[in-house]
């Protein structure tokens, strides 16, 4: 068993940490960057879609927390704690419903820093001012139990803080409250929030540590808010406190230590990403600002192992992480399957603030090209145009039943969203010494106080994503030297990502071309970025020209669900095609020939403005005899963040390149012609009309339908035929799990037929088989009839879920 860190060890990091004034810590990341309050967006990409996050999506989030009792959780913790007498002591939906309270302030305060709104200011005093009422007198803060502490939700544990179980969210739940806290208090020089996060604090300090409690979070980014009070207040206690949070993990042998939660082992000796994806991201996010503030160099070795294993194996094309629904977990390497890709918004969100951080402590322009990759397609895709729906899992397959939410039950993501594209601005500029750093491409303007007191404003115009001019104009306060350093993307230079996973198969393109006042100047590269060093003047002008062709770009032969297909890439954006614009809506059959042309163009008329990507395509389709057929038709592609705004429907991002690969669109038959409705609806309930053939049970390629939460209980799945048809025989593929999550093969199932408005069984002696890894077939006597039903009874331990239902005539 590894051995706990010692109280000299956290005395030492508590030691490190006890300087900090008006310059910051003693020790901080290399790289600073610059604050999103000195960054001010004028572009027509960025600043459209962060306004509709604080005029429509943080008020609409406020709302949902309010309608969904969220706020009310508070309200009825406080009535509690007053004595009242509660005729609701329901628990939350989720332990950690608390946290998208928090995160909404989070994102509505970062509004607030840039533009006042005296409305949403008094609100979130009335919504503080709740929150401060639910603290119990020692600083406790946990709305499930405090309404009713005998029958709190059952994750929460029957007394404080057993956190082992990884489910309570005691202390992920006290996290966000933390990340809330600082930026309502940075935005408002208020402290009424803080005062409540550093009581809670203060609580954690006496209650963990070397020689107190010993414990972590189930769900870690108690770490990284701990820190931001850290930074704001000085006090040693919370640096020291969220070191030890890390160090505690994979160290006393528990039974509860788990994978899933990145417990297993010691963070330090931790190489390969595992486990719940949002989970990962934010521990590896808290380690690196720990190691920046301690300069723990095992935590940062950590890092550069565990992040080679991602962008090397398991990242998606589109930035997205976490390939697995079991656990919203990392897959094994290079296991990225689409139709059934999870790739949860939060996980994105987690990705970019990791791998900003990593840029912070290395200065190498790689992490930013992941990041900006996360950032343009699987993290923006999150949140639909009008900003009043949301995806949870981001797929880069769907066959028409996978569709934008206006909220969850479990609704991390939408408040993850508001809070995250409030604060892109802070993302494109950084400085070190005397080096300024250009990352992302935004029209803007920003003042960057450098470091010896120099102040540089910068003015940045440009059309990107969907042009590669760049245009920036520098005007130091005063003349003098230092190094402009500009970004040239991966994908600029031939690389989609840093790692062989993905590789452009086409002709390499143009170099991008640097210009300083007009004239050329070589491309000095040094880690990804252009270095312009020079004595700079007011007016002086940098442009760099980023050439756009459209890109095939093609997977590494190990990732198996991507052989012999391509994705199309242009600029940072990654397309799919989509079935409202082409021909029959079916875009899964689509071959892409090698040597089919592409181009692209602007259409202002298109889900708010897009450049398309177009060419020629083959359909595919299977005749009534089986026989192929073959159409040229003309292929239209989006960007992929702009997915699912138009109502649900076939869409690809991997398109087949050649015919082994392809998947004609099957003839239609009863079953695939049927609306399907069951007793678990949002369930994917089409998977099982899709005409996909599963290799197996364990096939989650193409996604299946399933019960899941529900056990023991007899549930129904239908199809109603588009009029009267004799059948005689149905098939059923069951669906297995197994190593992932909690669907096995049913007790028992039975066919049912309507004849008015009466279900029947049908006239039977064939077993109703339940056997794995093949289709189950039933004959019956021959019935006429509009509708067909499973009944299913799930096994008193198990749910159940089917691959595919056939019905034959």
């Amino acid at each position: 068993m590894a051995h706990r860190p010692t109280l000299a060890h956290a005395l030492g990091i508590a030691a490190a940490a006890l300087s900090l004034g008006a310059a910051g810590p003693a020790r901080d990341y290399p790289v600073k960057p610059v604050p999103f309050t000195a960054v001010h967006f004028t572009d027509g990409f960025w600043l459209p879609r962060i306004e509709v996050n604080r005029t429509v999506t943080i008020p609409f989030a406020f709302a949902k927390c309010e309608e969904t009792k969220r706020v009310y959780n508070f309200e009825r913790a406080a009535a509690a704690l007053r004595g009242d007498k509660l005729t609701d002591k329901t628990p939350p939906g989720f332990p950690f419903d608390d946290t998208d309270v928090y995160k909404v302030i989070e994102g509505a305060a970062y509004t607030l820093s840039v533009k006042p709104d005296p409305k949403l200011e008094a609100y979130l005093d009335a919504l503080i001012a709740k929150i401060a009422a639910a603290q119990e007198p020692d600083g406790y803060l946990y709305t499930t139990r405090t309404i009713d502490p005998g029958s709190p939700h059952p994750w929460a544990g029957k007394k404080r803080w057993e956190l082992e179980q990884d489910l309570s969210h005691e202390l992920y739940n006290l996290g966000h409250l933390y990340e809330a806290a600082v930026a309502h208090h940075q935005a408002t020089g208020k402290r009424t929030l803080l005062d409540v996060a550093l009581k809670t604090a203060d609580l954690l300090d006496r209650t963990f540590g070397p020689t107190k409690q010993w414990t972590w979070p189930g769900h870690q980014i108690t770490e990284m808010g701990l820190v931001k009070l850290y930074r704001v207040t000085g006090d040693p206690r919370y640096l020291a406190l969220a070191r030890f949070l890390l160090d505690a993990r994979g160290t006393d042998g528990s039974v509860h230590s788990s994978p899933y939660s990145q417990s297993h082992e010691p963070v330090v000796d931790q190489d390969r990403a595992v486990g719940h994806a949002v989970r990962a991201t934010y521990m590896y996010s808290g380690m690196a600002d720990v190691a920046a503030l301690t300069g723990e160099g095992a935590y940062v070795g950590a890092l550069d192992r565990i992040w080679r294993d991602v962008v090397g194996e398991k990242l998606y094309v589109t930035g997205g992480i976490g390939a697995t629904s079991g656990g919203e977990a990392f897959g094994l390497g290079y296991e990225l399957p689409n139709m059934s890709a999870y790739n949860e918004t939060c996980a994105a969100i987690g990705n970019d603030y990791w791998n900003h951080r990593m840029f912070l402590l290395h200065a190498d322009a790689r992490y930013l090209d992941v990041m900006e990759r996360t950032l343009y397609n699987g993290l923006l895709s999150g949140v639909s145009l009008d900003g009043r729906s949301f995806f949870y899992p981001n797929p880069l397959e769907s066959s028409g039943q996978h569709q934008r939410s206006p909220w969850f039950g479990c609704a991390c993501c939408p408040g993850n969203i508001t809070r995250f594209l409030a604060s892109v601005p802070g993302y494109v500029y950084a400085h070190q010494a005397d080096r300024l750093y250009v990352n992302l491409f935004v029209a803007s303007t920003a003042k960057v106080e450098m470091d010896g007191g120099r102040t540089v404003s910068l003015t940045q115009e440009t059309r990107y994503p969907w042009e590669g001019t760049v245009r920036i104009t520098v005007a130091p306060d005063t003349p003098g030297p230092f190094a402009l350093h500009v970004r040239v993307p991966g994908w600029a230079r031939n690389e989609p990502v840093p790692s062989d996973l993905y590789r452009f198969a086409d002709a390499p393109s143009e170099p991008a071309v640097l210009r300083v006042n007009g004239e050329g100047v070589p491309l000095d590269l040094e880690k990804g970025f252009a270095r312009v060093e020079r004595r700079w003047e007011k007016g002086d002008v940098v442009a760099l020209a980023l050439p756009m062709p459209v890109r095939r770009v093609v997977a590494h032969p190990s990732v198996e669900a991507d052989r012999g297909r391509v994705a199309l890439q242009r600029g940072p954006l990654v397309y799919a095609a989509e079935w409202p614009d082409n021909p029959e809506g079916h875009v899964r059959s689509l071959l892409l020939p090698d040597g089919s042309p592409l181009a692209s163009e602007w259409r202002a008329d298109l889900l708010n403005g897009v450049q398309v990507v177009k060419g020629k395509a083959i359909a595919l389709a299977k005749s009534e005899q089986g026989q192929v057929l073959r159409r040229e038709q003309e292929l239209v592609a989006i960007p992929y963040y702009a997915w699912a705004n138009r109502g649900p429907g076939e869409m690809a991002v991997w398109l087949a390149s050649g015919e082994t690969s392809a998947r004609p669109q099957p003839f239609p038959t009863l079953a695939s012609r049927a609306k399907v409705t069951s007793s678990a609806e949002g369930r994917e309930s089409r998977a099982v009309q899709d005409q996909d053939e599963p290799r197996s049970s364990k096939d989650a390629s193409s996604g299946f339908f399933h019960w899941w939460p529900k056990k023991g209980t007899t549930e129904w799945i239908q199809y109603d035929l588009e009029k009267p048809a004799p059948v005689s025989a149905v098939e059923v593929y069951w669906v297995d799990d197994s190593g992932t999550g909690e669907v096995r093969p049913p007790a028992s199932w039975r066919v049912l037929y309507r004849e008015g408005d009466e279900w029947k069984p049908v006239d039977t002696r064939a077993r109703y088989a339940v056997e794995l890894d093949r289709f189950n077939r039933v004959d019956f006597s021959p019935v006429t009839t509009a509708a067909l039903r499973l009944e299913v009874t799930l096994q008193p331990q198990w749910s159940a879920g089917i691959q595919e239902w056939k019905v034959l005539e």
